[in-house]
C-alpha cells in the first residue's frame, strides 16, 4: 500500500459543529476502510490547516474515491498528496540516469 497525507481545512459548517469532529473522524475512518484504505495518523494541526490525516492506501483511485465521499459530506476541504517513504525515495533517486 502507498502513503497518503491529506490536509484538511475545516468549511464553514464543518467549524460551526466543531464539538461533532471526534464523531465524523469515526465515520471517516468507516469510509477509508469501505475502500481498502487505513488511517495510520490524525493530527489537529495550527497553522494553514486544520488537520492532517495520514493514511495507507491501496491506490490513488481509492484516495480519489475517499476524498470525494468527505468532500460531499460538507465539513472538509482536503488536499491529498502522495508520500514516498525513504526507502522508495532511494529506489527512485537510484533509477535515475
Amino acid at each position: 500500500m502507498a502513503t497518503y497525507i491529506s490536509l484538511l481545512h475545516y468549511t464553514q459548517q464543518g467549524i460551526e459543529k466543531v464539538k461533532d469532529s471526534p464523531a465524523r473522524l469515526d465515520a471517516a475512518r468507516k469510509t477509508y476502510e469501505q475502500f481498502g484504505a487505513r488511517i495510520k495518523e490524525f493530527y489537529l494541526v495550527t497553522g494553514r490547516y486544520d488537520a492532517i490525516i495520514i493514511a495507507d492506501a491501496p491506490d490513488a483511485t481509492a484516495v480519489a474515491k475517499i476524498s470525494l465521499a468527505l468532500g460531499a459530506r460538507g465539513n472538509v476541504r482536503t488536499e491529498t498528496l502522495r508520500a514516498f517513504t525513504e526507502e522508495e525515495f532511494r529506489k527512485i533517486v537510484g533509477a535515475l540516469s
